[in-house]
């Protein structure tokens, strides 16, 4: 894309398609960057599996816009190497750039042109569509994120959510292999928010890769399937989301009337249990589900249901990024 920060299509076109390695969209090792006397991103891992929805969380400061930009070429890493598409980056970006589309620190358009106009100047620039078919690759785009009634407006007269959504339409304007998108929620509304969901539910559908940065913990436990946590510029955990929700203390909440009694019962069979509302959650970690139910119901402590106990991205990421600036303090 041709906005103050955001990549769609510019370079010159590939002679072929961009290879993709293996199941792998794109991928950093070691990514270091320094700006004077800052050191932006520490030493960044990354692989983003082709097809998956990757939310990359983090505090502010974290490393992740920086990141972003390395890899689509847009900054220089001090250190490191990356691929986008099987291209190296910086060295070949502009080989993948066709295919990728991205949003990066909100869109930049000229202020006195109308959406639509701009959204065909961008157009032009797009090595993936023909020129015959750009007027319909524009209403599309437009139609997609709900801007169809405000196209003829004036870009300098749209709010800060119609200016983000006119960034995800020019991202939008060509079929992409891989999109990344910074904050895309940006100056929405709720409605917004859950037009942007759809949207991303929509591209993975489609088999698009998509790398999106938010701090909406919400929306990424909603909309992806793998996460990355920075922290202090560094990958301090990444995978499937399911796993890693999974990677706390094996527990189940069981729901049970008589939450006290079922507590007296667990601790007289050393077993470990806590109240929560409607019931006990039980450590599993050195007995088992079955285990704990027959001990309750020879008790008879009347359950109700029995499910297993998944950390929320919310723990999970205070537990990943917290935990560590505590053990860091004297």
């Amino acid at each position: 894309m041709t906005t103050a920060d955001s990549v769609g299509a510019f370079g010159h076109p590939p002679e072929a398609p961009p290879a993709i390695t293996g199941s792998i969209a794109a991928s950093a090792r070691g990514l270091r960057k320094v700006y004077g006397q800052t050191v932006a991103v520490e030493h960044v891992d990354l692989d983003i599996p082709e097809g998956a929805v990757l939310g990359m969380l983090g505090p502010n400061g974290s490393g992740k816009t920086t990141t972003i930009r390395m890899l689509l070429g847009l900054v220089r890493p001090t250190e490191g190497t990356a691929t986008v598409l099987g291209r190296a980056v910086p060295d070949e970006i502009e080989r993948a750039l066709p295919d990728v589309g991205a949003l990066v620190e909100g869109p930049g358009f000229h202020p006195f042109l109308s959406g639509r106009d701009n959204l065909l100047r961008l157009a032009a620039a797009e090595p993936r569509l023909a020129r015959q078919d750009i007027p319909h690759a524009v209403r599309s785009a437009l139609e997609r994120v709900g801007l169809s009634n405000a196209a003829g407006r004036r870009y300098r007269g749209y709010s800060l959510g119609m200016k983000q959504r006119l960034g995800l339409a020019g991202v939008l304007l060509a079929p992409r292999k891989l999109v990344m998108l910074d904050e895309p929620t940006n100056g929405l509304d709720p409605a917004g928010t859950r037009d942007v969901r759809a949207l991303i539910a929509e591209l993975h559908a489609e088999g698009v890769t998509v790398l999106v940065s938010s701090h909406l913990l919400a929306e990424v436990e909603a909309t992806c399937t793998h996460v990355a946590v920075l922290n202090h510029g560094t990958v301090v955990a990444q995978g499937e989301l399911a796993e890693l929700l999974d990677s706390g203390t094996p527990a189940v909440i069981v729901s049970t009337p008589d939450s006290d009694r079922a507590l007296q019962t667990l601790r007289q069979a050393r077993i470990a249990a806590r109240p929560v509302p409607g019931g006990v959650r039980v450590d599993v970690s050195t007995t088992t589900a079955p285990e704990v139910v027959a001990a309750l119901v020879h008790a008879d402590v009347p359950v109700y249901e029995v499910h297993k106990d998944r950390t929320g991205l919310e723990d999970l990421f205070a537990r990943l990024t917290q935990g560590e600036e505590q053990e860091e303090r004297p």
